[in-house]
């Protein structure tokens, strides 16, 4: 081993013993828990007094005692909101800010390199949005850490520790110094910090309280079908049982592609004997997707992240209206085969399907056989070649979904392109259906 390994090995043996060590620390400072703990909520969450609570900080201090992360009346989200946006010029584009915070740590911290795939391409994406979803919601806190909890409890699969963390904001902080000159401020640096640590405690505290669940599931693919040149339906069996609801997605990981993970719906109910599928799409050369649909057979072994969305609300019996575009048929797919076994007296369901061509509705099939025999069930298939060409993402779809009646007394569900998703959204709202019942997973989510 050369002296460069060697001295990478020995620093990130002293930073995880390093995060040991706060671990242990906060756990003995922590108060004793209180039997007068706040009212539980529905199916016995935490209630309000729960999500306000102080919770450590990622470096061991706790949440508004020093850390310069909380926004628990000492500092305020949306003053700090506005000052990040104010000079928000100084510091972008994000992707050139990226490149210089990955820069510095990977030269720093050489260990965290092998945490991340071979190409950095999508993960600068994926930061870049992460940077403009936390200043855009950061006036809304409790709303935007149960989103980055759940981000938490996710990131367990990539070996994410807090003390990663620390190491990110460090080079977070050196990079905006970079790219601000003599332009940066004190002030200026604390509100992104502040940003920064709140975040990072709603991720630490998502990943905590899921320590009893695996970071990911191995899965064994059982089935491979080809529906078109670029699109196959990969059926896999996990060894235990995969917790997800219908209209759920999962993270994947293929052998080929290690540590790179890529986001897809399940496309049925979960059943008994282990077995899920996924509608899997090829976006581009060299990525997962075309890992999955041109070198995946059966007996190959891939990994499966936790299951994350709120596509389909548990507490509400209204009629449905789902509408699928491309791949996003594969949730709607789900979910109508839950109400298959489990539905609600009377509720009836509209389920739009949307394709370029007639010829792209790669499982109406299945869907036309299960629609003939269940009356509750009605399937509208819309293609833009049968409509005199696109009108722009989902307008052929977004337009068919409006004139086929009044739908304001309905729950709808919508999954597929972002295009369509915002179009079908925009025209539902302007008939009248209220955007509270109008459900989508958030495009953070879907990174």
């Amino acid at each position: 081993m050369d002296m460069d390994s060697t001295s990478s090995t020995t620093e990130y043996d002293r930073l995880i013993a390093r995060h040991h060590a706060m671990r242990l620390r906060r756990q003995i400072l922590a108060p004793a828990p209180s039997f007068a703990a706040a009212p539980a909520g529905p199916g016995g969450a935490p209630g309000d007094g729960a999500r306000h609570a102080v919770r450590p900080a990622a470096d061991g201090t706790r949440a508004g005692h020093g850390d310069d992360g909380g926004y628990d009346g000492r500092h305020d989200a949306a003053a700090d909101q506005r000052l990040i946006l104010g000079g928000l010029g100084l510091v972008t584009p994000f992707a050139d800010l990226i490149d210089h915070l990955y820069a510095f740590m990977f030269r720093r911290r050489p260990f965290l390199r092998a945490l991340f795939p071979e190409s950095m391409e999508f993960q600068q994406v994926h930061l870049e949005r992460m940077f403009e979803y936390l200043i855009e919601h950061l006036d809304r806190p409790d709303r935007l850490s149960a989103t980055l909890a759940q981000l938490g409890r996710d990131h367990r699969k990539l070996g994410v520790r807090p003390v990663h963390y620390e190491a990110f904001e460090e080079a977070l902080r050196e990079a905006l110094r970079l790219r601000a000159g003599s332009a940066w401020s004190a002030e200026l640096e604390a509100a992104w910090v502040r940003m920064l640590r709140f975040g990072v405690r709603s991720m630490v505290a998502g990943a905590e309280s899921a320590l009893t669940e695996p970071p990911y599931w191995h899965a064994t693919v059982v089935g491979h079908e080809r529906r078109r040149a670029d699109l196959a339906v990969v059926r896999v069996r996990t060894g235990e049982p995969y917790p997800y609801r219908a209209g759920q997605y999962g993270t994947v990981e293929h052998p080929l592609r290690p540590h790179t993970w890529r986001q897809y719906s399940m496309g049925c109910a979960p059943r008994a004997d282990n077995e899920l599928e996924f509608h899997v799409r090829r976006t581009g050369p060299g990525g997962v997707s075309e890992a999955l649909v041109e070198h995946t057979a059966v007996g190959d072994r891939l990994r499966l992240g936790p299951p994350r969305g709120t596509l389909m609300p548990q507490d509400d019996t209204r009629d449905l209206l789902l509408v699928a575009g491309g791949t996003g048929l594969a949730p709607m797919k789900a979910i109508v085969e839950e109400l298959v076994e489990h539905r609600p007296r009377g509720r009836r369901v509209h389920l739009f399907v949307g394709a370029r061509a007639r010829a792209d509705l790669y499982d109406w099939p299945a869907l036309a056989e299960l629609g003939g025999r269940k009356p509750w069930l009605e399937l509208i298939p819309v293609a833009d070649d049968a409509a005199g060409g696109p009108a722009g993402p989902g307008g052929r779809l977004a337009e068919a979904v409006s004139r086929a009646g009044d739908w304001s007394e309905h729950l709808a569900c919508v999954s597929g392109p972002a295009g369509l998703v915002d179009e079908v959204r925009t025209r539902l709202v302007a008939s009248g259906l209220p955007s509270t019942r109008i459900h989508h997973d958030p495009v953070l989510a879907r990174l």
